[in-house]
């Protein structure tokens, strides 16, 4: 299913953070949360990386 998702914001790929249960847009500098196994693809509720 990962394959099927993209960042909303740039469109690139993500990558799957099991530990923290994020999907990670690198080319954004931002992580996504994934609630109840539903990924939240919303700009405003990801969290940016350091």
């Amino acid at each position: 299913m990962l394959e099927a998702l993209v960042c909303p914001q740039t469109q690139g790929l993500l990558v799957w953070d099991a530990e923290a249960q994020e999907l990670i847009s690198k080319s954004a500098g931002l992580a996504y949360p994934v609630r109840g196994g539903i990924p939240i693809m919303l700009i405003d509720e990801a969290r940016k990386l350091d």
